[in-house]
């Protein structure tokens, strides 16, 4: 039974247990992506011959979209973020409500929200669609909750029924636990959304505006993509313990590896031999011999005799029932344990809500033509929203690339987590998507992990991220080169970045027309790079947020604060903004509108 068979079951919320890995011929070939055919071939090589070059300079093709009322503004805006007050609740105590939106529709949320609804925000889709520009809609409504309420909240959907009247959690990773000096996950965090638990009933009515969100993305182009964060659609709880689960397990294989003599080489090449394996796990109690023998079993296991990470992990896929899958190696007893002792009926049923509210969502995008972006979230739910999204991959992904992951580069697992996963999609013969960012969390990640004890997860400095982000990168338009199955969005600012991807692509020669590399900004930022990308064929979009004035302030606050430190440190945008705005008015544009 497939992992694929093991969410459908989930979502069915059928029952049963059985804990079996199959190693089929697919699994056992080699791990060097597959050679290109000579047709691919021949277009590189005519795309080579055509290398794309794009002036980010050229401020008349960047702005070309804009009216000069609407690069005024920007240049207000982005002054207004180099001030280190808050204008947001200053201007509303001063003009009261009416005037506060007036004037927030004429800078910041002009800026950077589209609009209040899925017709509004029609008009500015269409607009940035005649000039090159596609759309992530992404519905930015959150509550304006107090540290002291959003703590509370935390603290009590992170934290089970068992642990609540018990030490049954003592034996959890400090890690993988609430802690309710960082229950309000929004602390240092300026570039994410954060989502808090009430109850199922709020988790349902947060996946209905998530189905409205994509049928507004497939009503308003043709190849939409539409954004989902998964602590919107479930109790964080089960996030946070399969989330330990998974690192376990990890944990055990590299133990064993390690028993091999296999620790130092790289992750997809250690191999464990399959008897020496079996007879590990004998000696250590972890099974009954006749139970560890069934384990593996496979019609061509003789085939190949080794058991990889991608083999390995498939013990944790075919249960399910949840509480049974929740069970982790203790490497001191040398058994296999549940992870709490007990799980009430209504946690139970709890963790399966929340896969079929993902499942409903993925059919929903299948059903509109949209791709759905699920956004990465903080490292301690982080490996359980990889895994599910994977599981989802697997499913909807086998005709075109439907299901994209995010990779946060800052973190030092990036390349591992980027590499294990593309190496499942060769296997199984299903389109790999993923979005590269930098990351959104850092300082929060950091803090928590020195607070609590536990290992930095980030990167040391930004050049360690940059150089992550690069390889990455590289991995994945290699990736796509050999087998056009791979695709990826390069989100990123950072102009250097977006340089190095299109020299990478005319190196291997990648097209812009075939449409595996995209590339992703924020709505209201840096259109001096996506704009030329759009005019110059390249897939690119923006992250489109849009939501009542009133109701997408927490959002607007953080990019004010993003641009802050944006802004401080370089100028190039608003010197790029004037320079447009000079030429124009010497040019006798005074009243330049877009036509399109």
């Amino acid at each position: 039974m497939s992992y694929t068979k093991f969410l459908a079951a989930l979502v069915r919320a059928n029952s049963g247990n059985v804990n079996k890995i199959r190693v089929s011929p697919g699994r056992c070939r080699s791990t060097v992506a597959s050679t290109k055919n000579q047709e691919e071939k021949e277009r590189a090589a005519d795309t080579k011959l055509n290398k794309i070059h794009v002036d980010f300079d050229n401020t008349q093709e960047a702005y070309r979209s804009k009216g000069n009322i609407e690069l005024l503004r920007s240049l207000l805006v982005f002054k207004l973020c180099t001030i280190d007050v808050l204008l947001m609740e200053l201007t509303k105590k001063l003009f009261g409500q009416w005037m506060f939106e007036k004037m927030m529709k004429m800078t910041f949320y002009g800026q950077f929200v589209a609009g209040e609804d899925h017709n509004s925000i029609k008009p500015l889709i269409q607009k940035n669609q005649a000039f090159g520009v596609g759309a992530v809609l992404d519905y930015s409504v959150e509550e304006d909750l107090t540290q002291e309420e959003a703590e509370k909240k935390e603290m009590d959907s992170c934290v089970s029924e068992a642990e609540k009247v018990s030490r049954d959690g003592d034996h959890r990773e400090k890690k993988y636990k609430a802690h309710r000096q960082f229950g309000d996950r929004r602390g240092g965090v300026i570039s994410a959304r954060t989502y808090f638990y009430a109850d199922e009933s709020k988790c349902d009515n947060q996946m209905e505006t998530f189905i409205n969100c994509i049928k507004a993305s497939g009503g308003a182009s043709a190849d939409g993509f539409s954004a989902i964060k998964m602590t919107a659609l479930g109790r964080p709880q089960f996030l946070l313990q399969f989330s330990e689960v998974l690192v376990k397990w990890r944990r055990f294989f590299n133990f064993l590896a390690a028993q091999q003599g296999k620790s130092e080489m790289m992750v997809l090449e250690q191999k464990l031999e399959l008897e020496q394996l079996k007879e590990s796990l004998t000696k250590m109690g972890v099974g009954a011999k006749d139970d560890i023998e069934n384990w593996f079993t496979g019609e061509k296991l003789g085939f190949s005799g080794t058991i990889d990470l991608l083999d390995w992990n498939s013990l944790i896929n075919d249960t399910t029932t949840i509480s049974n899958l929740l069970m982790v190696p203790n490497l001191e007893t040398r058994k296999l344990e549940p992870l709490l002792n007990t799980f009430t009926a209504e946690e139970e049923r709890q963790m399966k809500r929340m896969l079929q509210r993902v499942d409903v969502l993925a059919k929903h995008a299948v059903e509109n033509g949209v791709r759905l972006m699920v956004d990465a979230e903080q490292t301690y739910f982080q490996p359980a929203i990889s895994r599910l999204t994977l599981e989802m991959q697997r499913i909807f992904n086998r005709e075109k690339p439907i299901i994209f992951n995010t990779y946060q580069c800052y973190l030092k697992e990036a390349y591992d987590n980027v590499t294990v996963d593309i190496e499942l999609s060769r296997r199984e013969g299903w389109y790999f998507g993923a979005k590269l960012v930098r990351g959104a969390y850092m300082y929060q990640e950091r803090d928590r992990a020195k607070e609590i004890g536990y290992e930095d997860p980030i990167n040391p400095d930004y050049e360690a991220t940059n150089r992550m982000y690069h390889k990455c990168l590289e991995y994945v338009l290699e990736e796509i080169e050999h087998n056009r199955k791979a695709n990826v969005m390069v989100a990123t600012h950072n102009e250097d970045t977006v340089k190095y991807t299109l020299e990478k692509m005319n190196e291997m020669g990648l097209s812009p027309t075939e449409n595996k590399v995209y590339f992703g900004q924020l709505l209201g930022m840096c259109d001096q790079i996506s704009f030329p990308l759009g005019q110059a064929g390249f897939p690119v979009y923006k992250y489109v947020p849009y939501g009542p004035v009133n109701e997408v302030i927490p959002y607007l606050s953080r990019r004010a604060q993003e641009n802050r430190g944006f802004m401080k440190g370089s100028q190039r945008e608003r010197s790029l903004l004037w320079k447009e705005l000079k030429r124009r008015v010497l040019g006798g544009q005074i009243f330049y509108k877009p036509v399109y």
